[in-house]
């Protein structure tokens, strides 16, 4: 059976904490052409910030998932297609590999498996503040990342890895070692792609790759050259 994200070229993902660009709607972001939206953030994440998001984008025909951090940014709602759980794969602290998911699970009585999947998180830019917060060991060479993303894939079963350099662009002889390594998995880049060419580029060594910052801070052209250079690249 296919998942709705092998299909998928491109992701925008929004964050509940940051505004749109100036005179945006996200109307405007789900007309993008992009295959999903996605919801989440590192920080500053509550149920109340996630929930106006989902509301906003939900009556719109974008397919939408959240992606929270904790469990007090979990919202449930009619108009989500599902949820999307990271797992810190290289994360010093392991409340990122099991212990916040498991406070969920502890916490949340409405959780449908369903429509839950987890995603195989790979955090590259030590600067960022996802790799801060998880406290994730990011001085790996290319095989490192490579087998981390087989042990994901045939140890762990996971459907989906994330490369995720957040804030920058990553290297794409790293990005391609980790795609070449899996067999069915769909390989998610996200990170430092702002135009038609750093899309297309890093969309010729993943499966799908995700924008987030630049629809907050540049805005619903820039997200279009992105999503033309994705699909170009495949």
């Amino acid at each position: 059976m296919r998942n709705p994200w092998d299909d998928w070229d491109h992701i925008v993902k929004l964050d509940p904490d940051k505004t749109l660009a100036d005179g945006e709607t996200f109307e405007d972001v789900c007309a993008t052409g992009t295959d999903a939206i996605e919801i989440g953030g590192t920080t500053g994440m509550t149920e109340e910030k996630m929930a106006r998001v989902v509301d906003a984008c939900g009556k719109y025909d974008t397919p939408l998932y959240i992606e929270p951090s904790h469990a007090g940014a979990v919202v449930h709602s009619d108009y989500l297609d599902g949820y999307l759980i990271p797992v810190v794969f290289n994360a010093g602290d392991m409340t990122w590999m099991t212990g916040a998911h498991k406070e969920w699970v502890r916490l949340d009585d409405s959780i449908d498996w369903e429509m839950t999947t987890t995603e195989a998180y790979i955090v590259l830019n030590p600067e960022s503040s996802v790799a801060e917060y998880t406290q994730a060991n990011c001085d790996l060479e290319p095989d490192d990342v490579a087998a981390y993303a087989e042990v994901a894939e045939h140890m762990f079963g996971q459907e989906i890895v994330y490369i995720e350099y957040s804030g920058t662009l990553g290297d794409p002889e790293t990005v391609k070692a980790a795609h070449d390594a899996l067999d069915d998995a769909t390989l998610f880049y996200g990170g430092g792609i702002g135009d038609y060419d750093t899309a297309y580029e890093m969309a010729e060594v993943s499966d799908t790759i995700i924008v987030g910052d630049l629809v907050h801070d540049e805005g619903v052209d820039a997200v279009e050259a992105t999503v033309r250079g994705a699909k170009d690249a495949n």
